[in-house]
């Protein structure tokens, strides 16, 4: 395999003029005392492990890491630590929370950033319209940063304890946007919606419903994991939100999802179940058996090409697996005439021709019409609950407490009003 440019370590070298043993580091060389000698091999193991450490930088007494070299330092830290943990969404939020901070203090050294500064950050993300819980969510990133650079020795501990000081903004404050709570897919939006996807996709989404399985999991089941013996299958992901809280994840599979899954099954075990290459092969045969008109010579001569710009990968993803689903409520649910894109139009263009009121009501279309994967874990909770009660219903959604449960889970009200009747 080819080496890339993180696999580069500089080489411990002889300085001619002087004899002795040097490194170059971030362009600046290190001499290490007598070319050869045990001495400047130990200096130079030393001094290599701490630069790697640092995320590729040696910190300057004088100054210190700036907040962008920080930064850096530890997004490469995260990508590294989330991939294996099972939360792969966790480095793209760890980036969304740094850029504000980038933008306004990303050239300060990094141990002159304190408390004003972090709130300065906080407003900056509030004038962007995010709603208080991202907020303080994505501030508690930006202080786990600096908990790590302290871990590191890459700042100060006096910075981190002055984040500390800060505490989260509290419901209430004026001028701060509440977020909606997530609720179920309302079921005639997703008896639209669903024929709207491809085939992977839409069984995908069934089995989310069936098993309350999280998108992520869903997605990326592998047959090696499924224990198929017996009336109820179990699946074990091999990487789960939980993974490093030292909790096991196994996932109920009835009769109902089995049927949708069986199809899906590879003989090899490390493959996705679900995967955009065979979706891709069967669509095409689809297309091939509804032709029409006879394929010419030329057509029938034609060879598929090896290198794609854009090759299908190995399995879906959260984000396509989102894209996928907005497009199939738009084809469910399409925007008024006056609203929609016209042919050959651009989205730029879209957006410039409607007013300010019109771009209003197409945000309220989608927000209507619209649903994420997430919200199908929702759909399981409230059923399981309803049926089955709550701590079933835990058991069965992988949560270690009940309380989590409830958030996913919409209280049964019917059941109260019911009640309320009786003896109210």
């Amino acid at each position: 395999m080819p080496r890339t440019k993180s696999d580069f370590v500089p080489k411990y070298r002889k300085h001619k003029a002087t004899g002795q043993a040097v490194v170059t580091l971030n362009g600046k060389d290190h001499y290490l005392g007598s070319y050869g000698s045990k001495d400047s091999r130990t200096a130079y193991d030393q001094l290599i492990a701490e630069w790697l450490a640092c995320g590729r930088r040696l910190p300057d007494a004088e100054h210190g890491l700036s907040v962008n070299e920080v930064i850096l330092a530890y997004v490469r830290y995260a990508a590294d630590y989330y991939s294996t943990t099972g939360e792969t969404s966790e480095g793209e939020r760890i980036k969304d929370a740094m850029r504000p901070l980038k933008e306004l203090y990303g050239k300060v050294s990094a141990s002159e950033f304190g408390p004003k500064k972090f709130k300065a950050v906080r407003k900056a993300m509030l004038a962007k319209g995010w709603c208080r819980s991202n907020v303080n969510h994505q501030a508690n990133r930006i202080k786990r940063m600096f908990k790590w650079a302290v871990s590191e020795e890459l700042v100060p501990p006096s910075v981190y304890h002055g984040l500390q000081a800060v505490a989260g903004i509290r419901k209430g404050m004026s001028s701060v946007r509440e977020s909606e709570p997530v609720r179920p897919v309302p079921e005639m939006i997703l008896l639209a919606t669903l024929p709207e996807l491809p085939a992977a996709l839409r069984d995908i989404a069934e089995v989310q419903l069936l098993t309350g399985m999280r998108p992520g999991e869903a997605l990326a089941m592998k047959a090696v994991g499924l224990d198929t013996t017996g009336r109820v299958w179990t699946y074990k992901p091999e990487k789960h939100k939980t993974a490093h809280h030292g909790h096991e994840r196994i996932i109920f599979i009835g009769p109902k999802a089995q049927e949708i899954i069986r199809p899906w099954l590879k003989t090899d075990l490390q493959g996705y179940l679900f995967s955009p290459a065979e979706t891709e092969e069967t669509r095409n045969a689809e297309r091939r058996r509804e032709r029409k008109s006879p394929m010419t010579p030329s057509q029938a001569k034609r060879k598929r090409k090896r290198n794609r710009q854009r090759p299908l990968g190995e399995r879906y993803h959260p984000a396509s697996y989102r894209k996928a689903i907005a497009r199939a409520c738009d084809a469910a649910f399409p925007l008024p005439a006056d609203l929609a894109r016209k042919a050959g139009e651009s989205r730029k263009q879209w957006l410039a021709r409607l007013t300010p009121e019109q771009q209003a009501d197409v945000k309220a279309w989608r927000k209507d019409h619209r649903w994420h994967p997430n919200r199908l874990r929702h759909n399981a909770a409230t059923r399981l609950r309803k049926e089955f009660g709550v701590e079933l219903a835990r058991i069965v959604l992988g949560h270690a407490t009940a309380f989590t449960t409830e958030i996913y889970a919409e209280a049964d009200q019917a059941q109260a009003r019911e009640v309320i009747g009786k003896v109210g």
